[in-house]
């Protein structure tokens, strides 16, 4: 399925393609033919990874990186600005850029939690407006393709992230019966956080081993995995999923903490 040139003649705009699950997206992009324009608000990351592109894919004139705080509606049009200027076009957005803190809901300060919210779903938002009605509305196609979280059971100690997440979530569906008509498939991708990714490691390796031991793969995933989830929902072989929610957890929102799966099976008679 994920043939030479499947991407080959289209843009894709990756937010939060500097690192992690946006930069193994973007490098897969690349090498399947697409041009990519990466955002974020760290430069550094961003030169980082759009050096990381251009050494897997060849030529950087298919490469853009450019710095956009998401959780500002004139950044995203200037940045938007800038893709439409450079390749013309945009036929596939990957809302990957996020982040949040941990902290007990009691404690959080209404600072706190509107930063999170401002980033994880309006800047979403601001991003899918801003692609859908400039480029992919008129052009009557486009694939967007959410990447948020799993939040099936809640999300405590993130209770921020977790409401954002979930808005996401409902902001998918709502968008792909709104914009059905216009010819795109908007569709949601939730990694676990058992994925071994830049963002999960901030929080140390602690957190990952309980996650792995909850999770019935018995094994963390990796950022590659959610790629190519993101890569089919991306592309033209899904033309009859939208609105959906794609799990990459390995089974953990089915089990979690419920069961003590790293022990040995009862035995049966």
């Amino acid at each position: 399925m994920f043939a030479p040139g499947l991407f080959a003649g289209q843009v894709v705009v990756v937010t939060g393609g500097g690192s992690g699950i946006g930069l193994a997206t973007a490098k897969e992009l690349r090498l399947l033919g697409a041009r990519v324009a990466i955002c974020g608000r760290n430069e550094g990351k961003l030169a980082a990874g759009a050096a990381e592109l251009a050494a897997v894919s060849g030529p950087v004139d298919g490469i853009l990186a450019a710095p956009c705080d998401i959780r500002e509606p004139e950044q995203v049009s200037r940045f938007v600005d800038r893709v439409l200027e450079r390749f013309g076009t945009i036929d596939v957005l990957v809302n990957n850029a996020g982040g949040q803190f941990p902290s007990p809901a009691e404690v959080m300060s209404p600072r706190g939690w509107e930063a999170v919210v401002r980033n994880n779903l309006n800047g979403t938002f601001y991003v899918t407006r801003e692609v859908a009605t400039r480029a992919m509305i008129p052009a009557k196609r486009g694939r967007v393709v959410m990447v948020t979280a799993t939040v099936v059971r809640g999300f405590p100690g993130m209770a921020h992230t977790g409401a954002a997440r979930a808005g996401v979530e409902n902001l998918t569906m709502s968008l792909a019966v709104e914009w059905a008509r216009y010819g795109l498939r908007i569709n949601c991708v939730a990694p676990g956080n058992n994925i071994r990714s830049s963002g999960t490691a901030q929080y140390g390796e602690g957190p990952l081993e309980l996650a792995r031991k909850a999770t019935p793969a018995k094994r963390l995933g990796q950022v590659d995995e959610v790629a190519r989830v993101i890569l089919f929902l991306a592309s033209d072989r899904n033309d009859f999923v939208t609105g959906s929610v794609f799990r990459v957890d390995g089974g953990q929102a089915l089990w979690g903490d419920i069961w003590p799966i790293d022990e040995e099976p009862l035995e049966t008679t």
